[in-house]
């Protein structure tokens, strides 16, 4: 089972909220504990990330299968990029599972760029003489702006590792940036949320999204980009209590 962080709220359906590659239920705190607000949210570290367990496998088909196990009924699922796709799947999979579902800034298409940089930047970390985050930030080199405060969240500093299983994350990447084969449809509602600045949901990936997903809506939160949540967590929040409501 996937470590889970709850967050109770009134009765009804709940939200599983999905994190995106290199992050974990944690970086979902403010938004998941305002929205329980309204319902019950659980938050999830996806295997090989956080506090949630290592395996050789990181296939889509794994992360679904994964989401599954946590839910004992039907929920509401927002997913955020693998988050998203993972979320996209099971809904493909196991649709009696999926109430609503939310995919915030991905679409369900194979995309050409890689996260090597990041992996490779927390490799170059010298761990063993890191005494503090800072240390950290200036072994982690150029990053786009945010994403190295952004993976120092998952640095463990007292046990002096990486929370995330970083060589099965280097292996299995093709799979990563990839989108499965997945029979079916899911027809129940359906929003992708994008960021009005990122590009990775393309006007393109409109009929292989409805072919999918024939209920889709489409959204974008302006100023914001892929880590739209982040960027613009108000915004963001707002969009998805309007969708679930």
């Amino acid at each position: 089972m996937l470590n889970t962080v709850t967050y109770d709220g009134p009765a009804g359906t709940p939200l599983l909220i999905a994190h995106g590659l290199f992050g974990s239920a944690r970086n979902w705190g403010v938004i998941a504990k305002r929205l329980s607000a309204e319902r019950t949210v659980i938050a999830v570290d996806m295997r090989n990330h956080a506090g949630s367990f290592w395996d050789n496998s990181h296939t889509y088909h794994d992360l679904a299968d994964d989401l599954a196990k946590v839910l004992d009924g039907p929920a509401d699922v927002l997913g955020h990029s693998m988050g998203g796709k993972a979320a996209m799947v099971l809904a493909l999979k196991n649709s009696n599972l999926v109430n609503r579902l939310i995919v915030a800034d991905i679409a369900p298409v194979t995309y050409g760029h890689n996260q090597m940089g990041p992996i490779e930047a927390m490799r170059r970390v010298d761990l063993a003489n890191v005494e503090s985050r800072a240390d950290a930030k200036a072994q982690l080199g150029d990053l786009e702006p945010g994403v190295d405060d952004f993976l120092l969240q998952s640095l463990d500093l007292k046990e002096k590792r990486w929370r995330l299983n970083l060589d099965v994350l280097a292996a299995e990447m093709d799979k990563i940036i990839g989108f499965p084969e997945v029979s079916g449809q899911f027809d129940g509602p359906t929003l992708f949320l994008s960021g009005a600045n990122s590009d990775y949901v393309q006007r393109d990936a409109r009929p292989q999204i409805k072919a999918l997903f024939p209920a889709a809506k489409f959204a974008k939160i302006p100023g914001a980009g892929h880590w739209l949540h982040a960027e613009k967590p108000r915004e963001f929040e707002a969009a998805v209590a309007a969708f679930l409501a």
